[in-house]
């Protein structure tokens, strides 16, 4: 049957927000050079460079993807920031929209709930053991179905 969902759920989105603390380091390191004449100067610029760098590499895609019981949720590809949501504590899901206030990467807001986005603002909302997680995804209609197939699964 040409609908019928793979077994398995693999995704990856990219974003541009990797761009964003690049650019913020190549400014930070530029500004290193210009204050050579003070070291202590320099070495603190240039461990705050160093951080933008690594912010970039862990948040450059979010990939979401099944692993067996579990949803798994990480941002990449040095994978310091990652999430399993078991299915069988996932009560409803559907297809929603982020807020400016949820903001990109990873969020807790008061009465919203958390909040995994990479870019853009269309997401995936489930409701957890009565929480709210949000995760953002370019592939949103895919990952409600496959979503509900797994919760369905359960019974």
């Amino acid at each position: 049957m040409p609908n019928e969902l793979p077994e398995r759920y693999h995704h990856t989105q990219s974003g541009a927000l990797y761009l964003i603390t690049v650019a913020v380091a190549i400014v930070v390191f530029a500004m290193a050079g210009t204050a050579w004449k003070e070291p202590t100067l320099v070495i603190g610029l240039l461990i705050l460079a160093g951080i933008f760098v690594l912010l970039s590499l862990m948040f450059k895609h979010l990939t979401v993807s099944d692993e067996g019981e579990y949803l798994a949720v990480r941002f990449g590809p040095l994978p310091v920031f990652r999430r399993r949501i078991p299915y069988a504590d996932i009560s409803s899901v559907q297809a929603d929209r982020t807020s400016w206030i949820d903001g990109w990467g990873i969020h807790w807001v008061p009465g919203r709930g958390y909040t995994y986005n990479l870019w853009g603002f269309s997401c995936v909302k489930l409701e957890v053991r009565g929480r709210v997680i949000r995760i953002g995804s370019d592939d949103v209609e895919n990952l409600v179905k496959f979503i509900k197939a797994k919760i369905a699964e359960r019974g």
